[in-house]
């Protein structure tokens, strides 16, 4: 019993394996596998983040003497839940999303079993690969540095590790990182420019399935809403040219054309695509007139947003039906990718009656009301395009509202809206106005996207967030084709003018759940303008570092003279780490040239080595003279006993705890040394001149 308990509290040898790593190196250990996962702190489960806190937590108390480690047993148990855990929540979906997870419970379970210097390193390492893990899903400024932060506590840790009890470790440990990261900073600047960028020779996903913000494929009346109140980016637009007026900022992304009682969905659902990446540079020099780069952040999904009658510069993104674009695969990370707009009329023509049945598509029962409506302006109008103005007159002439809190409306919804609570948000008016076209006879459908965007810090580009987001309709008129019909345009124009903190002002429900958003408080100028000034900096993080990929590197290549190409790059590239090579072992070279013309006793150091060399006496490097006086006994037993002088002599010279300093006493030692050098020469030719010097 004694020997099981002994085995599930720990031993002895195992607290006091724990004592062979200093505190003050465990803790900046710990610190650093704290700071390295914020990054993944909304990706990772709770209970995880908690159990690596724990973990933690528990080696930091054990290296205090308050608790023991566990031993093999409480150690396999903790292994056998935590994995099952992992298990079920995973259910099946492993991703590089759910394997870093995985790798996060391995880097937890080995505080447990940190016992010696060994561990610690195989810890450190473990951590710094960490670091890497991270970039795989968030590139941005901010977690760069933290990043980075955590990558130099780790090697603050290596140093107080080694040396604990050195003083003024710590300022001195920062020193001499940041003078490395100095020298090495100008290297690492010419490799990330001229290092040729190839594409992987393959690709897998790091979505698994994890809800995102933004917008679906399907809508409810209320999912629109619910955006409403987040202030996350969804992406950024840069123009060749001057930025579009709010009211021509309509961002396309998907088309729900099938109505299923309370929901729009698509009638064509996207095809599943083999595992692989989006590219993430769209880059194609410099933004001509009429183009415009999008930079989308991670959305998990393969549309993407665009301006009416725009057509794909870049190769990342291709063009789909109904003037929409799409990604081969989804957009996991953040894409950038260019469009241009054209003034070119679009050619109409009838629509078949395959596409009108799609786009007349109704339940057979449901909103009686609404089909009475739709029955009555059919009479009264003599073309589709004056049925649609009598009904936009409607939402302008009678009090309906824009609202952020609508009511609930659960049966015959449209119904609800239009002639009960005539209250409700874009999604509300968008779906109910498709209804009533349908069932007039007017092919319509719901588009979904955004609407509007803030302009950056300088005015340069646009800021699109996810309370842009936005439903309207587009009808089939056969004088235009398919036109934009904006209902919320008709009911609150302030919305379209000049964004939702307008339009919802009086009732006060812009991001009224969302306290922490800057976005909120807008009457608050020195907010704002800070919080515009770090989305630039991010910004232009992410177009020119993140994204420099292989066709931004051509671009810049190309401003050079000579019209690089990719084969001229690897050259450069072979040509820069030649020279940086050279320089740095010139500069090595120069720095032991400038100790030994300073220092006259090693000066006589490298004269022996170099005569032993000569007399065939093989040495290794980093042998101590004590060492090589050995090995010249071994070989030249004549010469033995003054290598033995020399090495002594040295040795008091350096470690005998006198001044070297003094002008008379290092004269003393050069003299003798000298002495020694000629005589060992003489013994090393001639073994019967062999006399020990005094």
């Amino acid at each position: 019993m004694s020997r099981l308990l002994r085995r599930l509290h720990g031993n002895g040898s195992d607290t006091d394996g724990a004592l062979a790593v200093p505190g003050r190196a465990l803790l900046w250990l710990i610190g650093a596998f704290w700071v390295l996962l914020l990054p993944q702190w909304d990706r990772l489960p709770v209970w995880l983040l908690t159990t690596c806190v724990l973990l933690a937590g528990w080696r930091w108390l054990s290296q205090l003497g308050r608790i023991r480690l566990p031993g093999r047993v409480v150690r396999t148990l903790i292994m056998v839940a935590l994995i099952a855990t992992y298990l079920v929540t995973v259910n099946g979906h492993f991703t590089v999303d759910t394997a870093a997870s995985f790798f996060v419970i391995a880097v937890a379970l080995k505080w447990l079993e940190t016992r010696s210097e060994r561990d610690y390193y195989v810890l450190f390492f473990i951590l710094t690969y960490l670091a890497t893990v991270n970039f795989l899903f968030e590139q941005g400024i901010f977690w760069t540095l933290l990043n980075l932060a955590g990558v130099l506590m780790l090697l603050i840790g290596l140093q107080v590790l080694n040396a604990p009890e050195l003083p003024h470790a710590f300022a001195l440990g920062w020193r001499r990182l940041g003078g490395m990261f100095l020298k090495s900073l100008p290297i690492v600047v010419l490799l990330f420019l001229f290092f040729p960028r190839l594409e992987p020779l393959w690709s897998v996903p790091l979505v698994s399935g994890a809800a995102k913000t933004g917008i679906s494929d399907s809508m409810a009346p209320g999912d629109i809403s619910s955006l409403a109140q987040s202030s996350e980016r969804a992406f950024r637009v840069s123009f060749g040219g001057g930025i579009p007026a709010s009211a021509d900022r309509y961002w396309r992304g998907l088309i729900l054309d099938r109505f299923e009682g309370e929901r729009w969905s698509q009638h064509q659902r996207t095809p599943v695509r083999p595992p692989g990446r989006v590219l993430s540079d769209g880059g194609v020099g410099e933004l001509q007139p009429g183009e415009y780069d999008v930079l989308l952040d991670p959305t998990g999904q393969r549309w993407a947003f665009a301006l009416d009658n725009s057509t794909a510069v870049s190769d990342n993104v291709e063009a789909a039906d109904w003037g929409l674009f799409h990604f081969r695969r989804p957009a996991d990370t953040p894409v950038r990718y260019r469009l241009a707009r054209t003034s070119a009329v679009p050619n109409v023509s009838a629509l078949s009656e395959t596409m009108e049945r799609r786009f007349l598509q109704l339940p057979p029962t449901g909103n009686p009301r609404a089909r009475a409506l739709a029955r009555e302006l059919q009479r009264q109008s003599a073309s589709s395009g004056e049925l649609v103005e009598t009904l936009l007159a409607r939402f302008r002439d009678n009090p309906y509202y824009y609202t952020l809190r609508p009511p609930v409306m659960p049966e015959n919804g449209v119904d609800t809206l239009l002639f009960d609570a005539m209250r409700g948000f874009c999604a509300h008016y968008a779906g109910a106005t498709t209804f009533v076209l349908r069932a007039a006879g007017v092919p319509a459908r719901v588009v979904v996207g955004y609407q509007g965007g803030e302009l950056g810090a300088g005015g340069d580009y646009l800021i699109v967030r996810q309370y842009d987001a936005h439903a309207w309709v587009e009808a089939w008129l056969p004088e235009t084709g398919w036109t934009r019909i904006d209902p919320t345009a008709a009911i609150a124009p302030s919305r379209i003018q000049s964004g939702l903190r307008e339009a919802v002002a009086e009732e006060g429900s812009f991001l009224e759940n969302n306290w922490a958003s800057p976005q909120r408080y807008g009457n608050l100028a020195l907010l704002q303008w800070a919080s515009l000034q770090l989305d630039k900096v991010n910004y232009q993080w992410q177009r020119w570092v993140v994204g420099y990929q292989g066709q931004s590197q051509m671009d810049l290549m190309s401003r050079l003279p000579g019209n690089i190409g990719l084969k001229d790059l690897g050259y450069i590239t072979a040509g820069l780490v030649a020279v940086v090579l050279l320089v740095i072992g010139l500069v090595a070279a120069w720095r032991q040239r400038s100790l030994l013309a300073q220092d006259s006793v090693m000066r006589l150091l490298v004269r022996w080595r170099r005569e032993l060399g000569r007399a065939g006496i093989p040495l290794e490097e980093g042998q101590t003279p004590l060492q090589i006086a050995e090995r010249v006994a071994h070989h030249a037993p004549q010469a033995g006993a003054l290598a033995r002088s020399f090495a002594q002599t040295l040795n008091n010279h350096y470690y005998g705890g006198l001044s070297p300093d003094k002008p008379g006493r290092r004269r003393q030692t050069l003299m003798r040394l000298r002495r020694l050098l000629v005589s060992h020469k003489k013994a090393l030719k001639h073994p019967g001149s062999t006399k020990t010097q005094g």
